[in-house]
């Protein structure tokens, strides 16, 4: 799989948008609503999708995650490294790949705006339920589980940060349409694109 100057540039530019969105509230503190911290993975991950499409978009995710894990500071609170593996919120950074895939799979064939609100709210659904029953099973197979932790408990540790998902995946599939009609489909980026 060969990829072109272009393609090169806007992986890393959405890695480098994953590393700020995981650690946004270390830049703005004031992002912290009640408590839970505003992070913008899930955001930037879904974007990727819809703007990259599923090859590109999914490479990108791939590639943070590989950068993480080589030891760049770039996942949650600065984290990085092999041992994030083990880590019960681990799964949600896998999720990424898959869930910029299949946002992108259906914004390829469908262009208007539900389609990309709709593909958002998908991608945003495979991040809730592979991160969090990845973090179930690391908790009661590997990681040391709080006591009387159970897979009800879990799924509520999903409800505070549920409405700023829904809200910024919405949003992303309103700006990823907004660009599909204005820059990606227009002028010297789509000449690029097309290139490559």
């Amino acid at each position: 799989m060969k990829l072109k100057a272009l393609d090169i540039t806007l992986v890393g530019m959405f890695v480098a948008l994953m590393g700020i969105g995981a650690n946004i509230t270390s830049i703005a503190p004031f992002l912290t609503v009640g408590g839970v911290p505003i992070t913008l993975q899930t955001f930037f991950a879904i974007l990727a999708g819809l703007v990259l499409g599923s090859r590109l978009g999914s490479i990108a995710m791939v590639s943070y995650m590989l950068v993480g894990l080589v030891g760049v500071p770039v996942f949650s609170k600065f984290g990085a490294g092999p041992s994030t593996i083990l880590s019960p919120t681990f799964g949600f950074i896998v999720s990424f790949i898959f869930l910029a895939f299949i946002a992108g799979k259906i914004v390829e064939k469908k262009k208007s705006l539900p389609a990309f609100i709709l593909a958002a709210l998908i991608g945003m659904s495979v991040n809730y339920l592979f991160g969090t029953n990845w973090m179930y099973y690391a908790y009661k197979l590997w990681f040391t589980a709080p006591e009387g932790f159970t897979y009800k408990m879990a799924w509520l540790w999903m409800i505070p940060p549920l409405p700023k998902d829904i809200i910024l995946a919405v949003f992303a599939g309103v700006l990823a349409h907004r660009l599909e009609k204005s820059v990606l489909s227009k002028g010297q980026f789509k000449r690029l694109k097309k290139a490559s």
